[in-house]
């Protein structure tokens, strides 16, 4: 997408598409979509970083597995275009992670949602919790949030 996505204090802000698909019978985006946008935003991000969503091929830091997805809908989306979403590490710990996200408007001046997702990192072999690697956690570092640094932990 052409946009520049709004400038932000910490985490990352993607811009990413609305497709007429994503909209509902009432001409609004579905609500089970706003996971689709934030989904789209993170595939971009850690595409151009090197890691894949090639299941055949996932690097064993990208095999998460979702635990917990909490978004709060402030306005709707009513168009196809493009939409920013704005996210952030909040919590790293041993084997799992939290991000926090905004899904905005392309200048930023809207909040359409807002919530968090965490997710546990999984062990291919054995589907049980894994912890990430060191550059797995370095990869991530640049996204925590300042004041979610002191959240960094050993436990799960």
């Amino acid at each position: 997408m052409t946009a520049i996505p709004p400038t932000v204090e910490y985490g990352h802000a993607e811009i990413v598409p609305v497709y007429f698909d994503d909209l509902d019978a009432m001409g609004i985006v579905h609500h089970a979509r706003y996971a689709f946008l934030f989904d789209r935003a993170l595939e971009g991000y850690w595409g151009r970083r090197g890691y894949t969503v090639d299941p055949g091929a996932l690097d064993g830091d990208a095999f998460q597995a979702v635990r917990e997805l909490t978004l709060t809908y402030r306005r709707p989306i009513n168009r196809p275009g493009a939409v920013a979403v704005h996210f952030w590490v909040e919590h790293l710990g041993r084997t799992s992670l939290r991000y926090g996200l905004r899904i905005l408007s392309v200048d930023g001046a809207t909040v359409y949602a807002e919530g968090s997702r965490a997710a546990v990192l999984l062990d291919p072999a054995t589907m049980q919790p894994a912890p990430f690697s060191d550059a797995g956690r370095e990869a991530v570092t640049p996204l925590l949030r300042p004041t979610a640094e002191a959240g960094i932990s050993a436990g799960a």
